[in-house]
């Protein structure tokens, strides 16, 4: 990359932080929608950054996708507005999160429901649940590393706190329909459907980014199923989630550059290799498939206990597609790690330390978590409802 596309990209990625934790703290639905088209814009840019015509592809699929995603989310938005409209007269005050969600009761509940629809299904396209999951695959295999790791451990998050916050006002009203339903079936279907995916990945980025497909399922379904137990396992998730592929990412970056491809044919033995590399890698692996003792496996097995306690059905289903993904993993992973090679490359331990404290913080969430973290995910579970 030359200098001047280095400082464009440093510039791309400061105003890309700045418009997603825009998102976070804007109390206006229609603020929090423009930052998150400003991300959503910002990311084109960023992963068609190489010129390459795989690159420019992958950053129009994003550009036309997203916009049709936010078109909706847009949609769901107004209509949230003509609700609140009747009650709480024109200007911000309707538009506001502080005065939606006390007076969302005296909404009109056909309104909301079909806000709702919109809602999910635009800002879900950010997300990447399937079936309006297209543009992601494509944007993390051929966009820089370090943006597939924004993407999956940021972006994806930052969309589905814009959806969980229309959820609150959903949730506030007695005569609307349940959106649980809604988002326990597109998380379900996310998760198989990308489990399935794994098997027939060739791009090691392109894999990385099914899982997060996978991952986002499980957590959108978490919400949907709702209750402490539910709503704390998916918060505990996202953030375990967000850790741990940030870290396979930034392994898969330096795959990508020792190894010259991200063919996952081409790429063997790397225990062997690059021994440090690749064992960080083994272990990020198991953290994501959900081995204990890592944080993913402690979430995940809160969710599981708790949909099996309430719909024994809907647990088995969960634990056929956490098996199917993890089965795809594995597969994956035996000839990435430990399959037979002459290589050997040199790499500086120092430049693995973000990996390592990024993995330690995950693998200490699954034995410990300081009890202001449990009592701050409480108190968000509560709020959630």
């Amino acid at each position: 990359m030359k200098p001047r596309d280095l400082r464009f990209y440093h510039a791309m990625y400061q105003f890309l932080m700045f418009a997603m934790n825009l998102a976070l703290v804007a109390n206006n639905i229609g603020l929090m929608w423009v930052a998150i088209e400003l991300a959503t814009l910002t990311t084109v840019v960023m992963v068609g950054i190489y010129r390459t015509n795989a690159a420019l592809e992958a950053a129009w699929k994003y550009f036309i996708l997203g916009s049709v995603g936010i078109a909706l989310a847009l949609f769901g938005t107004i209509l949230v507005y003509l609700a609140a409209e009747e009650r709480l007269g024109q200007g911000i005050t309707a538009m506001a999160w502080d005065h939606l969600v006390p007076r969302s009761g005296s909404f009109d509940p056909a309104l909301l429901n079909l806000s709702f629809v919109f809602l999910l299904l635009g800002y879900g396209t950010k997300v990447g649940l399937a079936p309006v999951h297209a543009w992601l695959p494509d944007a993390h295999a051929e966009g820089p590393t370090p943006i597939s790791a924004v993407l999956s451990g940021l972006l994806l998050n930052v969309a589905l706190f814009a959806l969980l916050r229309f959820k609150l006002i959903m949730a506030g009203n007695a005569r609307v329909l349940s959106p649980g339903p809604m988002m326990v079936t597109m998380g379900l279907v996310s998760l198989v459907f990308a489990g399935f995916m794994i098997f027939r990945r060739r791009d090691i980025k392109r894999m990385f980014a099914y899982s997060s497909i996978e991952h986002m399922g499980i957590i959108t379904l978490a919400f949907g199923l709702g209750g402490p137990l539910a709503s704390f396992a998916g918060l505990l998730h996202m953030t375990m989630h967000s850790l741990t592929k940030s870290a396979i990412f930034f392994g898969v970056g330096y795959v990508s550059q020792l190894e010259g491809t991200q063919r996952i044919e081409d790429i063997r033995g790397l225990t062997q290799s690059q021994p440090l590399l690749g064992w960080l890698l083994v272990i990020a692996v198991a953290a994501i498939a959900g081995l204990p003792p890592f944080g993913i496996f402690t979430s995940e097995f809160l969710l599981v206990t708790s949909t099996f306690a309430r719909l024994p059905w809907l647990a088995v289903l969960l634990g056929l597609g956490l098996i199917i993904a993890f089965s795809a993993l594995a597969l994956r992973l035996h000839g990435l790690a430990f399959g037979e090679t002459g290589k050997r490359h040199a790499l500086s331990p120092w430049r693995l330390a973000p990996m390592v404290v990024h993995l330690a913080l995950v693998a200490t969430a699954g034995i410990y978590l300081p009890g202001t973290v449990i009592t701050w995910f409480r108190n968000v579970a509560r709020l959630l409802g």
